[in-house]
């Protein structure tokens, strides 16, 4: 199983470790993240991030919320429905 780096400009928390195709909603709040996490069903719209790195594309249920959330945002996501399959930076986004 592959190692990634999950990493936060603009904070001064440092980066984290995370295995490959682990639930970030549980490593990231257990680790003290940047990233506030609410339903981690995808829903609520608390996770949500501005993510750089090589991550698949959103389902539709999450394209259409961030489609509400973060219209002008392409690069925004929901931290807890990323599945991590390489290194990646985020930085919390205010929604809408």
């Amino acid at each position: 199983m592959s190692i990634y780096t999950v990493s936060f400009p603009d904070s001064k928390s440092l980066p984290l470790t995370v295995s490959e195709h682990q639930p970030l909603a549980e490593v990231l709040t257990v680790q003290n993240s940047p990233i506030l996490f609410g339903c981690r069903t995808g829903i609520c719209g608390t996770c949500l991030v501005e993510v750089s790195g090589n991550v698949p594309p959103p389902d539709e249920d999450e394209r259409e919320l961030l489609e509400v959330l973060a219209p002008d945002h392409p690069k925004a996501r929901l931290a807890c429905q990323l599945d991590l399959t390489g290194d990646v930076a985020m930085t919390p986004l205010q929604s809408a």
